[in-house]
């Protein structure tokens, strides 16, 4: 299984979360998730909306249009990104 998966329009991310990070950015690529390393703690939902927040800005869409299908209170989460049609080709070379 790969980190992501299209589901018609939208693209599904299988992401393990790295909070308390120096910076936002996307790391390695395991077996069946990506690490993403975010700045927010895990406290109060804070992680979760600067979650949903960082990964608007980087595919382009609205923050509505990112959902958190699983995984609230987990590190590893399953992302819907509602009519994004797929990955930044930046992603697919790091």
């Amino acid at each position: 299984m790969s980190w992501y998966r299209l589901d018609g329009e939208d693209l599904l991310l299988f992401l393990k979360i790295q909070p308390r990070a120096g910076k936002d950015a996307f790391g390695e690529i395991m077996e069946d998730s990506r690490k993403l390393r975010i700045k927010a703690p895990p406290v109060d939902g804070k992680a979760n909306a600067h979650l949903i927040k960082y990964l608007a800005k980087t595919f382009r869409v609205t923050r509505k249009q990112v959902i958190i299908e699983s995984g609230l209170g987990s590190k590893r989460k399953r992302i819907r990104i509602r009519d994004c049609g797929g990955l930044p080709e930046d992603l697919l070379t790091r």
